[in-house]
This record gives structure tokens, sequence and C-alpha cells, in this order.
């Protein structure tokens, strides 16, 4: 499941950026960190639960951040739909 999103194109990091997909529609996976803080995985996770998406979850933020292609930690990343259109 990791390799999805280290080889994604289609990617998005971090908290807002994840929300504000996740708010459009366009997520097709959601990936959290285990020792990410709750109060900024909490509007993630709902927002999964409402769009019937089951997180897949990193046992840490430096891992997910690697993960993501970025040099710093990462609390939350998605992959977006492929199919969905753009703005």
């Amino acid at each position: 499941m990791e390799e999805l999103l280290s080889n994604s194109r289609n990617r998005v990091v971090g908290t807002k950026q994840t929300i504000k997909a996740l708010e459009k529609g366009e997520v097709q996976k959601v990936f959290i960190a285990r020792d990410a803080e709750d109060k900024v995985t909490r509007p993630v996770i709902s927002l999964c639960e409402d769009n019937n998406i089951e997180p897949y979850y990193v046992e840490s933020m430096q891992q997910l951040g690697k993960l993501s292609g970025i040099k710093v930690k990462a609390a939350v990343a998605a992959i977006k739909d492929n199919t969905k259109e753009v703005d």
C-alpha cells in the first residue's frame, strides 16, 4: 500500500490539502501517521468516514513524509482519484 503513495504523481500532502480534496470528493486513498496528534487527524478521519474511505495507517510522521516525497514530517497524505475532474 505504501508503494502506491510513493509512486503516485497525483497526491496531496498535509492536513489542509487532504481535507480540501476529501471535501471535493477527489480522494482515492488516505494515509495517516500513527504518531500524529489527534486534533490534526480527527477531521480527516471524520471525512474519511463520511466518504466511505478506509484510512491506511503509517507508523510515523517521518515515514509518511518520506513516502510522500518531502523532506519533512507529514501527519496526513492522500492519493487523488484520477477519474475525477480537476479544477
